[in-house]
């Protein structure tokens, strides 16, 4: 897929998902800004009536809930933000509900955290739950559960929710909407930057220096950049542009930072592995076993280890480190790491016959 065609895959996506900055929807001043969500409901509308499915992720619960308990900027410490959080998503559900309530729709709010997508146990339940959302008709509005997150209010994790949120329910779309009009090759507060609007290749990011969140987000350009990223590495286009463009973004996708996506998509599993899920450890490897996994594709043998880090159990991810340092794959593990300890550098042939297979097997291995 080219560039133009990542444009085209955007505005007939049957399936979206919308993701939408605080910056779009609340101010230090005022609060939750109730009529920019109410033309943002319009634009998510105008495109389900055209015949797609459409998930929002919304950002915003933090920025709703400073007015109501008379805070004037955003908060340092990890209570307060907790606290504005409680209060913002009971005010951001109901502006949500009350918006697409008038157009005959159920909202239905889904809190996830990064742990959810994480462990594929509660990764599979979020998926019945969007999927049986859809079936029934309703909107599903996604928000991170900042009451009880901790890292992912630290690191304004929304944009990275987004993009998983992408794969999760088998979007053909990701369309980021901020406060900004696309990805410029500097800061276009200053005048001088340049709008870069296809990313076909790394190689159009070259040089691209992009700034952390503002006083109500804390994603930023950087953010947003990652998700866009992760998500077109996973098969699914994207579009960043700016919430003030959302009607054209979800009609023609004519404006903004359109980004193509791989010409293959990752199986459920393996973005899985390769995005979603928590390293509960590191497999240490020598060269030929570098060589096998990352370039032709085989399992990795407990011949090729030369040490373990970390404390994990057989069905975990963990990642797998050459001899550089570098990280070359990530994998779901066969044996725990007490296990592991034994066979460094062994050759399957000395190994009891249960602990002859594969330390990480080919099928699910993801090399990065």
């Amino acid at each position: 897929m080219d560039s133009t065609g990542a444009r085209t895959a955007v505005a007939s996506a049957k399936r979206v998902v919308v993701k939408i900055g605080s910056s779009a929807l609340t101010s230090l001043v005022g609060g939750l800004d109730v009529d920019r969500l109410d033309r943002l409901a319009d634009a998510v509308e105008a495109r389900m009536r055209a015949g797609s499915d459409v998930v929002v992720v919304s950002s915003g619960a933090i920025g709703a809930g400073l007015s109501p308990l008379g805070l004037t900027t955003r908060p340092r410490d990890l209570a307060t933000k907790q606290a504005a959080a409680s209060v913002g998503q009971l005010a951001l559900a109901h502006a949500w509900g009350t918006s697409f309530a008038r157009y005959g729709r159920t909202v239905g709010q889904v809190l996830l955290t990064a742990e959810d997508i994480a462990r594929r146990t509660n990764h599979r339940n979020a998926q019945r739950t969007l999927d049986r959302l859809r079936v029934l008709g309703a909107v599903a509005v996604i928000n991170e559960n900042d009451t009880v997150a901790t890292t992912e209010i630290r690191f304004g994790d929304n944009d990275r929710l987004a993009a998983l949120v992408a794969h999760l329910v088998g979007a053909d779309a990701l369309v980021l909407l901020s406060d900004v009009d696309g990805l410029y090759d500097g800061d276009p507060r200053k005048g001088d930057a340049t709008l870069i609007r296809e990313v076909a290749s790394p190689e159009d990011l070259d040089g691209v220096v992009a700034g952390s969140g503002g006083a109500l987000g804390t994603g930023g350009m950087a953010s947003k950049l990652s998700a866009a990223r992760l998500a077109a590495d996973a098969g699914v286009p994207v579009l960043l542009a700016a919430a003030s463009d959302a009607a054209e973004a979800l009609t023609t996708a004519a404006v903004g930072t359109a980004f193509t996506a791989r010409s293959t998509r990752l199986s459920s599993r393996k973005f899985w592995v390769r995005h979603a899920a928590d390293a509960r450890g590191e497999l240490y490897l020598d060269a030929g076993a570098v060589h096998a996994v990352a370039t032709k594709r085989r399992s990795l043998l407990s011949a090729g280890l030369t040490a373990v880090e970390g404390r994990f159990y057989g069905g975990d991810v963990v990642s797998l480190i050459g001899p550089d340092g570098e990280l070359v794959a990530r994998g779901v593990v066969a044996y725990d790491a007490s296990e592991l300890s034994g066979m460094l550098g062994r050759s399957s042939c000395d190994l009891t016959p249960e602990l002859q297979r594969p330390v990480v097997h080919a099928d699910d291995l993801v090399p990065v």
